[in-house]
């Protein structure tokens, strides 16, 4: 959630960031009221707890009819008083509720606007001229189904549509390119983890999803769990409630995990083949580091996810999201979009997310301060960030784009290493 007290002392910047996500301006104006109503419902039920204080001394020095009288106050003070501290909850909720939905203070130099008004930052690599070498691409699915390396049809069968099994070929390279992701990361610096996959609703809302309005997320209701659609969730919760010291400097966690995504809004888009799929395994990158660092290390993570694609030498593009399309908890968001030639545009993906301390502080994780004299100070919320670096729609554009006129995909050569030295993909006979 944001600083309040940032707020309330320069209203202009989030009405600017508001108008920047085509988001309600007023927002900040009720986020204001609510806390000086809460300011005021404390102060007022303060006022009379003590006066009810003061009552029980006059009470216990009083004898006979003013004694009686003074029970009489302290009855319908204690009425007040009840009265008073119901009215402070309540301010003290409806400002919570206010806070948790008000999305995080956008970065200068964000684009304004929707999912359409992103700006293109640069594009690195050169898609390939089909026509020119003689033939026509194939799309993802009918090269895996060649290999072997898919059955959409079976997936089906089992759990309905949009789902699918990753076989052969096609789960050796899903696998292979996890794993060269998390050696890059660890090289890095990250730590590995296999996070969780269901999550309590505290920790799902804390990260910022709407747990009750989302219908991308998965929910059991028996149990009161989430299923994931990201491993950010679970690392960004994995320090709730706690104090870092990062002194020695960030905290990076690469955590990998199955995924789940309802896709809720995109019937009829994408169905063939893994493009939009219900389940996937995802590569994150995750950091916790200080507020001054936030923007430093979200250029890190950029280049991270690059170096990635530059291994599996694919083309791409680097696109500044817009206001509009950040969700609730990023500052700032650079997507990188691989081409796909069957479907000559650009796709998502990779993602990384500057959160600043948005989701810290509604996770209550802080950092613990150094004063100048090397004693511990007090302590603040820090930042976190993410990265995705590997998931299984990366399959699509390695498939599509290394495909040659022979029916064959040629591996990537950084990928080589962890097929056994495998160099060509060849259809099953």
């Amino acid at each position: 959630m944001i600083d309040i007290k940032d707020l309330i002392e320069n209203p202009e910047k989030y009405r600017a960031s508001q108008r920047a996500r085509q988001a309600q301006e007023s927002a900040v104006d009720a986020l204001i009221a609510a806390q000086q109503s809460r300011s005021a419902a404390i102060t007022r039920f303060e006022t009379l707890r003590a006066e009810q204080k003061s009552f029980g001394k006059r009470v216990a020095q009083a004898a006979g009819e003013q004694k009686q009288q003074l029970l009489a106050e302290v009855k319908e003070l204690s009425n007040q008083v009840k009265a008073a501290e119901a009215q402070s909850q309540e301010a003290e909720e409806q400002l919570r509720r206010l806070q948790g939905a008000f999305p995080n203070l956008i970065h200068q130099g964000v684009p304004a606007g929707g999912e359409d008004d992103f700006v293109v930052l640069r594009e690195e690599g050169a898609a390939r001229d089909f026509a020119a070498e003689g033939f026509t691409p194939k799309d993802h699915l009918e090269l895996a189904e060649s290999f072997a390396a898919l059955d959409m049809e079976r997936g089906a069968k089992v759990s309905g549509s949009r789902f699918y099994f990753l076989k052969g070929i096609g789960a050796r390279l899903e696998l292979a390119m996890m794993q060269m992701g998390m050696d890059q990361a660890v090289e890095a610096g990250f730590t590995p983890m296999i996070t969780p996959t269901l999550v309590r609703p505290e920790t799902m809302a804390g990260t910022g999803f709407d747990v009750e309005h989302d219908d991308e997320i998965y929910r059991l209701e028996r149990d009161d769990l989430y299923l994931v659609g990201t491993s950010e969730v679970a690392i960004a919760g994995y320090h709730s409630d706690e104090i870092l010291d990062l002194d020695k400097g960030p905290e990076r966690i690469a955590g990998w995990s199955t995924c789940y995504r309802r896709e809720a809004g995109s019937h009829g888009r994408d169905t063939r083949g893994i493009l939009r799929v219900h389940q996937f395994n995802k590569l994150e990158m995750f950091i916790f580091c200080t507020a001054e660092e936030s923007a430093a290390e979200h250029a890190k993570l950029l280049a991270w996810e690059e170096q990635m694609l530059q291994k599996m030498e694919l083309p791409y593009r680097v696109v500044d999201i817009a206001a509009g399309d950040l969700g609730l908890s990023a500052a700032r968001k650079f997507d990188c979009e691989a081409w796909v030639p069957s479907q000559q545009t650009y796709r998502e993906l990779t993602s990384t997310s500057d959160c600043t301390t948005f989701q810290a502080r509604r996770l209550n994780i802080r950092e613990r301060t150094l004063k100048e004299d090397g004693s511990k100070g007090p302590t603040r919320p820090l930042a976190t960030l993410n990265g995705t670096l590997a998931t299984t729609r990366w399959l699509v554009a390695i498939l599509e784009n290394h495909q040659q006129a022979d029916g064959t995909v040629r591996v990537p050569e950084a990928l080589r290493r962890y097929l056994g030295g495998l160099e060509v993909i060849e259809p099953v006979a």
